[in-house]
């Protein structure tokens, strides 16, 4: 059994080059596989391994700069969920692209997941699922507005184009594990919207802590590891990845016509050249080698 650790902060590191090569090092060393993203607003990033090699890189991240009150989500995973380590410099740790916004100066109204269901029920209250479309096709919340963006950045264009939809309502917002939110409440509230709102530590804290029979939440909740979903108390789901395109689908989905093994599903046969499913059947081909021989192509592997 693996643990997994979800986490993000926002923080200012001065020079996140420099804490790199000492997590690099130590992610090796506690047999840690995964991704976390370093840039000047903070660190953000998922990992897994062993209980104590988890604890271990928790309490380096914690003794980074402004990093003393990192909050983190649990869960566990049968297999490992990540093929190899990655430790990445970028400009954003959720890339929204809008330079102007800022968690660290104010962000919306934290709501705890137990009282999450009657804010949403509220006459008054549109709630907005700040994930891309992929994603709440899974799974959201009852009654949630889906934006349908492909991507977060995406998402301030939705908002200029649809704001007259929420004339004279709060705004309550969600996503995964929060970090999106983080941004997107400080974007709305620096687009003028008085009252704003958001899940505390997103759905999976919300999946976490609410039983099912009380739950407003409907379908599973893409992550992005080998699980690929997850519904209450965090238990895997049903879904795996289209390994060509890397969107969710369910075992049933085998059985259509457009499904082929590493090369297409019903989402996305239409979206590559003949080529490009020439180039997805001899990856696969290599894949079945490696398994073949016992062992497990990087193909195979990486999410």
């Amino acid at each position: 059994m693996f643990t997994v650790a979800a986490l993000y902060h926002f923080t200012r590191f001065d020079y996140p080059a420099a804490l790199r090569a000492p997590l690099v090092a130590l992610c090796a060393a506690e047999g840690i596989s995964g991704t976390l993203l370093l840039a000047r607003e903070g660190i953000n990033g998922t990992i897994a391994g062993p209980a104590a090699g988890i604890d271990a890189v928790l309490v380096h991240i914690r003794a980074l700069p402004g990093c003393s009150d990192l909050e983190w989500k649990i869960s566990s995973a049968g297999e490992r969920p990540f093929a190899r380590m990655k430790v990445r410099l970028k400009k954003e740790i959720v890339t929204m692209g809008q330079p102007d916004v800022d968690p660290l100066a104010r962000v919306g109204h934290y709501v705890a997941p137990e009282h999450w269901n009657d804010l949403i029920r509220a006459e008054d209250v549109a709630v907005i699922d700040t994930r891309n479309d992929y994603e709440v096709a899974i799974g959201s919340f009852e009654g949630a507005v889906d934006p349908q963006t492909e991507s977060f950045r995406d998402f301030p264009a939705w908002w200029e184009e649809n704001k007259d939809r929420f004339h004279n309502k709060r705004i309550a917002m969600f996503c995964t594990g929060g970090i999106r939110c983080e941004k997107s409440t400080n974007f709305l509230l620096g687009q003028g919207v008085s009252e704003v709102f958001h899940l505390k530590g997103g759905i999976l804290k919300y999946l976490e802590e609410v039983p099912a029979q009380d739950s407003t939440w409907q379908g599973e909740c893409f992550v992005f590891d080998r699980r690929v979903s997850v519904g209450h108390g965090l238990v895997e789901g049903p879904h795996e990845l289209c390994h060509a395109c890397r969107r969710p689908i369910l075992p049933a989905d085998h059985a259509r016509p457009e499904f082929e093994d590493g090369v297409s599903c019903h989402f996305c046969i239409e979206e590559t050249s003949e080529t490009d499913k020439t180039r997805f059947r001899e990856r696969q081909k290599q894949i079945g080698l490696a398994r073949a021989r016992g062992e497990r192509h990087l193909g195979d592997f990486e999410v």
